[in-house]
């Protein structure tokens, strides 16, 4: 499978989803003008994924900030993560945060509810 590689900008993360050079990886800032036009592409690249997973899938999240219309889109990527768990298969997400930022690490939770998935938590180094 085609590795899936969107570079960082001012306004979108940088994504790399490669399967043979794990973990996938979300970092940066997520504030884009049209966060389906942005998302879409990933979220169609995940549902291929899913059809033929890895053992183990590990992703990275590293967010310096997102804005609530991202929020969807996450919701809606764990829930490719979610299919996966559910077809028998491992994912490990780690989410990764500022120490004093006490609202990035709220916001991981929050999602690590939401889409009934198990997070690490870990502070950036």
């Amino acid at each position: 499978m085609k590795a899936f590689e969107v570079e960082a900008t001012e306004f979108t993360p940088k994504i790399y989803f490669d399967i043979t050079s794990l973990p996938f990886l979300v970092e940066g800032v997520s504030r884009p003008e049209n966060a389906n036009e942005f998302y879409e592409p990933v979220i169609d690249w995940l549902k291929l994924y899913k059809e033929n997973p890895l053992t183990t899938t590990k992703i990275d999240f590293r967010f310096d900030y997102f804005n609530t219309s991202s929020l969807k889109y996450f919701l809606i990527i764990l829930s490719q993560f979610k299919d996966i768990v559910d077809s028998g298969k491992d994912v490990n997400i780690s989410w990764y945060y500022d120490e004093e930022d006490e609202s990035m690490l709220e916001a991981g939770r929050n999602l690590e509810e939401l889409s009934e998935l198990n997070f690490s938590f870990k502070i950036y180094e």
